[in-house]
């Protein structure tokens, strides 16, 4: 029996105003899955973390499957080198498309964008509709105060209880990849 290694959506900045720090996680985080096999499900972006990670997955072998709106790809913002590409019509349409075709999500640090994409598989992932590990990438701290959000809803009563505890968060690229391989393999 052959064992084989599925999906793993990731969240991030198409932003390239960042310190390198964060490229060079999502370069590692990248690297790490496509020699795991791991496939990467990602926005298709071609700059910023996107990219890196896209480029990193590659060159280390793995395959990367971008889904992106066609008004992105119409803008020129739709990575020109992936295994394969999903045009789809609208964002919503993109994100369901990423959490389907996934078996594990990882956020790494990223704007509006990212964030939301992130709140919105937790709270899939809360509410049953997303069963598979949901992995915060917090490097450098970047998702401290956000976690600190997390715990202040708890306290508060509008999130259960355990709810921001049960997050997975990792500090580095290598911890989250411990996180989800055991839910990845088959």
């Amino acid at each position: 029996m052959t064992e084989t290694v599925s999906s793993v959506c990731i969240y991030c900045a198409s932003s390239e105003r960042i310190r390198p720090v964060y490229r060079e996680a999502a370069e590692k985080l990248g690297r790490l899955l496509g020699k795991a096999g791991a496939g990467i499900i990602n926005g298709a972006g071609s700059e910023g973390l996107m990219r890196a990670v896209s480029d990193a997955a590659l060159e280390a072998g793995g395959r990367v499957t971008g889904v992106i709106p066609r008004f992105m790809v119409h803008s020129g913002w739709c990575h020109p080198g992936l295994t394969e590409l999903i045009v789809v019509e609208t964002m919503h349409e993109r994100k369901q498309r990423m959490a389907e075709l996934s078996d594990a999500a990882i956020a790494l640090p990223g704007g509006f964008g990212t964030l939301e994409e992130l709140l919105e598989i937790i709270t899939w992932q809360q509410l049953g509709l997303y069963r598979h590990p949901v992995v915060i990438l917090n490097t450098n701290g970047y998702y401290d105060p956000l976690l600190r959000m997390f715990q202040q809803a708890a306290d508060e009563g509008f999130i259960p209880s355990g709810g921001a505890s049960s997050r997975s968060v990792a500090r580095t690229p290598e911890e989250a990849m411990e996180m989800i391989l055991p839910a990845l393999l088959k």
